[in-house]
């Protein structure tokens, strides 16, 4: 399982939750989560997504951390098994 595979199937259940979970790019603000998860009712978080023998980043924890402080969810995703239990998470909120 990589990246790739495990970002498809967080798209795919996005999707089937009524959601969209657009690619996140920022130009020339580097480090920022790979996905936007947005759901009904106005719920919303990032998600960072990694294959299970990767970690984060020193930037990418670096700006979790700032997103966390204004306020926003941000998810490490590196495992399928987890995508189920983030889009309950946000849903929750």
């Amino acid at each position: 399982m990589n990246e790739k595979q495990i970002e498809r199937k967080l798209v795919e259940a996005v999707r089937r939750a009524g959601g969209l979970a657009p690619k996140f790019v920022s130009p020339g603000f580097d480090g920022v989560p790979d996905r936007l998860i947005l759901l009904p009712s106005g719920c919303m978080a990032f998600a960072e997504l990694k294959s299970p023998d990767k970690r984060m980043r020193l930037l990418q924890v670096r700006r979790k951390k700032q997103l966390e402080s204004l306020g926003f969810r941000v998810y490490c995703i590196d495992g399928m098994e987890q995508i189920g239990g983030v889009i309950d998470e946000i849903r929750a909120t």
